[in-house]
């Protein structure tokens, strides 16, 4: 999954694609590179960023869709926290939800993904993106994150989403220390606990810079130590920035498992 931020503030690549061009020219790029998937996001999620109202989110991502649709035939997520958004991102041609909240407080996302019989990743937070790493506390982090996943999971069953269309992520960065971060990673297996395909989003994240002491443009390596540890654990989607080098590493470990 390539990662498209239309956004001028996120926390790695904030402002390269905030232009209708530019982002068109990076979704040719990821496609050419390997991603078999598009997430595009118009609201920064990185610790402590303020909202945007629906219409500046939608004014950012709504067109950037329906030219991706109009050129390339990629499947799109649109990474969202407001229903309205998703609405407008499935009715221009998205066909997946990518929910940082894991629909806690948005009974509507859940309706809407259910009506359009859509995929929905539902992902692990504590709070919101503003306050989510100002108490980051667990008994036991892996244990806590499968239980709020479950109810989660329970949400988007009530809200009528099909069982194979349900997703999880354990939130790589949303709410989680350095040391979290690395035993969710560690124990990324344990998630299968809840039957359903798991997603990873360790892309230069703090937790990688943290560990090898490297700022965000230097966090590349680390981040591959990463996908390729996922990849050996079959996790089903890894979310990323570098889309080539990630292909490269998980197109060679294929080949080495499967020789």
């Amino acid at each position: 999954m390539g990662v498209l931020n239309v956004t001028p503030d996120s926390f790695s690549d904030g402002g390269l694609y905030n232009t209708h061009l530019k982002a068109i020219k990076r979704v040719d790029e990821m496609i050419a590179q390997g991603a078999d998937i598009i997430d595009i996001g118009g609201e920064s999620t990185r610790p402590g960023a303020e909202p945007v109202s629906e219409k500046e989110e939608s004014a950012k991502v709504i067109p950037v869709i329906k030219e991706i649709v109009r050129k390339f035939d990629i499947p799109i997520s649109i990474d969202t926290r407001k229903a309205e958004v998703a609405k407008k991102a499935l009715d221009a041609g998205a066909c997946m939800v990518n929910n940082v909240g894991g629909l806690k407080d948005n009974e509507i996302l859940g309706r809407i993904v259910a009506r359009y019989n859509v995929p929905i990743i539902l992902m692990h937070m504590r709070g919101n993106p503003k306050t989510m790493q100002k108490d980051v506390k667990y008994r036991s982090v892996v244990s806590d994150i499968i239980e709020e996943l479950k109810n989660s999971i329970v949400l988007a069953q009530n809200a009528g989403i099909r069982e194979d269309n349900i997703l999880v992520d354990p939130g790589i960065g949303f709410g989680k220390t350095t040391e979290d971060n690395l035993k969710i990673i560690n124990r990324i297996n344990d998630f299968k606990i809840l039957d359903k395909p798991v997603v990873l989003g360790p892309s230069r994240k703090s937790f990688i810079g943290n560990v090898l002491n490297l700022n965000i443009n230097e966090r590349l390596e680390g981040t591959l130590a990463t996908v390729a540890y996922a990849t050996l654990k079959d996790v089903n989607i890894i979310r990323v920035h570098d889309v080539v080098q990630t292909r490269r590493v998980i197109d060679m470990i294929k080949a080495i498992k499967e020789a």
